[in-house]
């Protein structure tokens, strides 16, 4: 029997019992927090079995009514093949209809997510959706930047920057703002998520006042990088380079070996500057309600 959830210390037990892929299991509690705590107005789910073997969040797309989202489905690994993960994504189809939803995505729903889909790594997750009657609509992936690389030039590249006039400078409200008006209202939730915060942070690159770009970490997990950006009249200048060093010196000190930049672009960029590599692929599965 498939039953509501309120309990998220339930979520979080079931889900670091459940999944055991890179840093998953031993954020599980940090995600399940944050996943109930999405921006205002989403409207969301959360399901668990009556045996406590297994939870579902589920949620309305953001951006479109007719769109509902699985963002997380975990199964206790011995209660598995017992048909827990079928009842439970039946049971959010279901509640997704009746919420008005036409298609449903097993996939995050941005800003808020916990990843962009499934990890191919959990194969069973993509034996359940085919068995259900989902097809892969996208692929998407992460970067690892391993953190135990010193960076060497990386206060050589802070001082040319000073040298031209920019400095480095912790995030603020007035970033928050900045944000929304290059990028939309999703960025600058997840930078706002990001400033103030234990295991997140901010940093933006100025000049004269002005703002030139922006990196943070931390904003819906502690070992994932991500959001950042460089105003186009900045491009060229090698201020995202440092800002994303900025953030990841952070993550290391924070005792992180590695950090996920998640649903990674640019590529060329990211491998150049940290030596980070293509690591994680997610394939995202959708079909009609």
């Amino acid at each position: 029997m498939i039953v509501d959830l309120e309990e998220l210390d339930t979520a979080a037990r079931i889900a670091a019992g459940a999944l055991d892929l890179d840093d998953d299991g031993a954020e599980a509690g940090v995600l399940v927090r944050r996943l109930a705590r999405p921006p205002a107005g989403r409207v969301g789910f959360r399901l668990v079995d009556d045996r406590g073997h297994g939870v579902l969040f589920g949620s309305v797309s953001d951006r479109d009514s007719r769109l509902g989202h699985v963002e997380l489905l975990a199964v206790r690994e011995q209660a598995r093949r017992r048909g827990v993960g079928s009842e439970l994504l039946a049971a959010a189809e279901e509640r997704l209809r009746g919420l008005g939803c036409e298609r449903v995505r097993i996939g995050g729903n941005p800003p808020c997510y916990a990843w962009p889909g499934i990890d191919v790594r959990y194969t069973g997750a993509i034996c359940l959706a085919k068995r259900a009657g989902y097809d892969l609509e996208n692929t998407a992936w992460n970067m690892t930047a391993d953190l135990r690389r010193a960076g060497d030039d990386a206060e050589r590249d802070e001082q040319r920057l000073a040298g031209s006039g920019v400095k480095v400078v912790d995030g603020g409200p007035d970033t928050v703002e900045w944000v929304r008006n290059i990028w939309g209202d999703g960025w600058a939730w997840e930078v706002g998520q990001s400033i103030g915060r234990d295991g997140a942070g901010c940093y933006v690159a100025v000049r004269d006042g002005e703002i030139l770009g922006f990196a943070a970490y931390g904003a819906n997990r502690p070992s994932w990088f991500g959001p950042m950006g460089t105003a186009p009249a900045a491009e060229g200048l090698g201020v995202g380079r440092v800002l994303l060093r900025r953030c990841l010196a952070d993550q290391r000190a924070n005792r992180h070996d590695t950090a996920q930049i998640g649903w990674a672009g640019p590529i060329a960029f990211y491998s150049k500057a940290v030596g980070a590599r293509i690591e994680r692929i997610f394939w995202i599965y959708g079909k009609a309600l």
